[in-house]
Formats: C-alpha cells, sequence, structure tokens
C-alpha cells in the first residue's frame, strides 16, 4: 500500500513538472513568435523607409534620368512597394497583435497606393505647362497617402505593438523603430510640389518648350490690407487675422501663360516668413490679381522689408520688372 502511494506521488509530481515544462516551452515560442514579428516589422518598415528615400530623392534630384528612365524607376518603386505588402500580409504574428498587423498592412498599402499613384501622375506633371499645373495638384493630393501611413503607423502600429510587448515582458528587450514616408508637408501643397519638382523633364525655365512669340509678365499694383505699397516709402499696416497681399500681374507677351509663380518675403534672414500662391492661366495683355494670404508675426513698429516676385515663365528673356522690393510698417 505504501509503495503504491509513493508510485501514485511519484507519478503526480512527474505529470505536474511535465505540465510546468510545457508551459515554458509554450511561453518560450510566444515570446519568440513576438520577437521574430517585431523583426519583421523592423525589417518592412525600414525598407520602406528606403524607398521613400528613393522616391523622393528621384523627385527632386532626378540627375541626367530623362522622362521614360524616371517613369520607370517609379514604377520599379511602386512594384517593391506590392513586394512588401504582400511580405506583410503573410507574415507569422501572435494572435495578440491581430489588430496592431491590420494597421500595418493599411499603413503599407496607403504607400503602395501613393507610388502607384504618382508614377501614373508623373508623365503629365513634366509636360506642357497646362499639364504640370493638373499633375502636380494631383500629385500633391497623392501625397496625403503617405501623410495617412504616417499617421496610422505612429498612433496605432507602434504603440499597439509596445502595449503588447510590455504584457509579454520584451519591452526592455525589443525596440519599436518609427517610420515615416512623407518626408514633410510641404509636399500636400501643389505650388511647393510644382517648385521642387521644377527639374524634371519640362519643369520650369525651359526655354525649349516655350510656344513661338514674346514671353513675359511684369508687376503691377501691390496691396497689403488694403495698403498700396510702393518702392519710396514706408506705410504702416495693421495685422490682422485675415490679412493679404493682392498683387497685380501683367502678361506683357503675346502668349497665354499658365503656371505663374508668385513668391513674397517678408522680413529677412532666419527671420524671414515666405508665402506664395500660383496663377493658374493669364492670357495675353491681361491683368490678373493674385492673392497671397499673410499670417506670420512680424515685428511691429519697425521697417520690416517686403520682396514680391514673378517667377519667369518659360521663353521670358526680359526679368526687370518681375520683382519688387517694399518696407512695411506693421502694427498692432
Amino acid at each position: 500500500m505504501v509503495r503504491r502511494s509513493i508510485a501514485g506521488g511519484a507519478a503526480l509530481i512527474a505529470v505536474v513538472l511535465f505540465l510546468l515544462l510545457l508551459r515554458g516551452c509554450l511561453d518560450s515560442r510566444k515570446e519568440q513568435s513576438f520577437r521574430d514579428y517585431s523583426r519583421e516589422v523592423a525589417a518592412l518598415t525600414s525598407e520602406s523607409d528606403d524607398q521613400s528615400a528613393g522616391v523622393f530623392r528621384l523627385l527632386t534630384e532626378p540627375g541626367d534620368a530623362g522622362d521614360v528612365e524616371i517613369e520607370t524607376q517609379l514604377n520599379a518603386f511602386a512594384s517593391n512597394a506590392d513586394q512588401l505588402l504582400d511580405r506583410a500580409r503573410n507574415a507569422d504574428r501572435p494572435d495578440e497583435v491581430s489588430e496592431v498587423h491590420d494597421y500595418l498592412v493599411q499603413t503599407l498599402e496607403f504607400r503602395r497606393d501613393g507610388v502607384r499613384q504618382i508614377a501614373r501622375l508623373l508623365p503629365g506633371a513634366i509636360t506642357s505647362q497646362q499639364a504640370r499645373r493638373q499633375g502636380t495638384e494631383q500629385i500633391a493630393a497623392a501625397m496625403q497617402n503617405f501623410l495617412a501611413s504616417d499617421v496610422i503607423f505612429s498612433t496605432r502600429v507602434k504603440p499597439g505593438l509596445e502595449t503588447e510587448l510590455e504584457e509579454q515582458e520584451l519591452d526592455g528587450e525589443v525596440t519599436v523603430r518609427g517610420s515615416a514616408y512623407l518626408p514633410d508637408t510641404g509636399w500636400l501643397d501643389p505650388a511647393t510640389v510644382a517648385d521642387r519638382v521644377a527639374a524634371l523633364g519640362g519643369g520650369g525655365g525651359n526655354d525649349d518648350e516655350a510656344a513661338p512669340g514674346l514671353h513675359g509678365n511684369g508687376l503691377g499694383t501691390i496691396t497689403l490690407g488694403g495698403v498700396t505699397l510702393t518702392p519710396d516709402d514706408s506705410v504702416s499696416v495693421p495685422l490682422s487675422g485675415d490679412l493679404a497681399f493682392e498683387i497685380q500681374v501683367l502678361n506683357q507677351g503675346e502668349n497665354t501663360e499658365t503656371d505663374v509663380q508668385v513668391n513674397v518675403t517678408v522680413g529677412s534672414g532666419g527671420e524671414a516668413t515666405d508665402v506664395n500662391e500660383v496663377l493658374p492661366e493669364i492670357a495675353a495683355g491681361e491683368t490678373a490679381t493674385v492673392e497671397v494670404p499673410f499670417d506670420g508675426e512680424p515685428p511691429t513698429g519697425q521697417n520690416v522689408p517686403v520682396t514680391v516676385e514673378i517667377e519667369p515663365v518659360p521663353g521670358e528673356e526680359v526679368t526687370d520688372n518681375n520683382a519688387g522690393e517694399f518696407s512695411v510698417i506693421f502694427t498692432r
């Protein structure tokens, strides 16, 4: 009877030890699955960030690449974005991070869609002037995909994965890296996009694409908050929440001009504020007024330099009357 009791107790101890060992193995396997998944997320986002650097470098610094080569490279980036998305969809992950993983897939979907759209839209943005205006507006809209992806990653993927790692007591061992595809929000503004991709194909200032005949714009009357600015005098302008420059553009050439960029700089040096607007179209001999909102905070009670410039259009040879310098005393 004693032997049976001893044998039964030994068997029970063996079962308990087996269960503890099994549980330890399962816990270890789960922890490893979290480590593996975190490494895969880091690899995917690192490759995605590298892709972002390549896309935006191509858009701003194409070097000697021609239109066809640029389009080919963008399509290659789009194909790579598809591959990253497929890897994410097929990645092994613990059940606890299913929701986090869905957000990761959304992040990469938005990035893939953005690259696809830009690859499709860019050829139109580097041809004729009118197509450039429409193309850069659409490219700026496509950049919203990248912004959405960055918001989802920073507010859902990263904190969600960090929470699950903390639950597994792995937060001190595994670090979740950040990821951002959009370099800056300037890419959401069509005028900024037009300026940044000016080096592509037929972008700004290519005389070879100018229509025959005289080209050129001049600077007309300029007002700020209803006060006319003059080169020789300093004028006082009250600061307000809806302050705006109203700038007359005079088409002094023989052709209709499109995408006329108007730039304003208030102040000088590191404290200067730059604002700009694009005049979509102005016919030969026509005068058009461009409104440029200004919400800066310049110093008050002193002379502040103001520079207004109309950027030259393709084919424009005389630019002496494209810019003006003024002085404003802002008051409250």
